[in-house]
């Protein structure tokens, strides 16, 4: 794949999937917060009947699963940014997709 690839191809590809792991710490923060308010909704607000807050908490961690497993597949994930893209762009070079 890389072999046939411009060095700025590679890049970009590099830059992408960089780009998709921070969409997915996005998603998983925005998921952590909404789901800590639903919880603490059942727990002040509704009296602590059925916990109804497991539905939207389950649902929506199964597409949180989904998007970590499209995102990462096993991918090494350095401190910074800049690191992780040319780390990325170094796989491309090497054609370890």
């Amino acid at each position: 794949m890389a072999e046939n690839m411009t060095e700025e191809q590679i890049y970009e590809l590099a830059k992408m999937r960089v780009e998709a792991m921070r969409d997915f710490v996005i998603h998983l923060v925005v998921y952590l917060g909404v789901n800590a308010l639903l919880v603490c909704l059942w727990l002040f607000v509704t009296g602590r009947g059925f916990p109804w807050f497991v539905f939207p908490l389950g649902g929506w961690g199964i597409g949180l699963i989904a998007h970590f497993v499209s995102t990462t597949a096993g991918k090494d994930a350095d401190k910074t940014r800049s690191a992780r893209v040319e780390r990325e762009a170094d796989k491309i070079r090497r054609g370890e997709t």
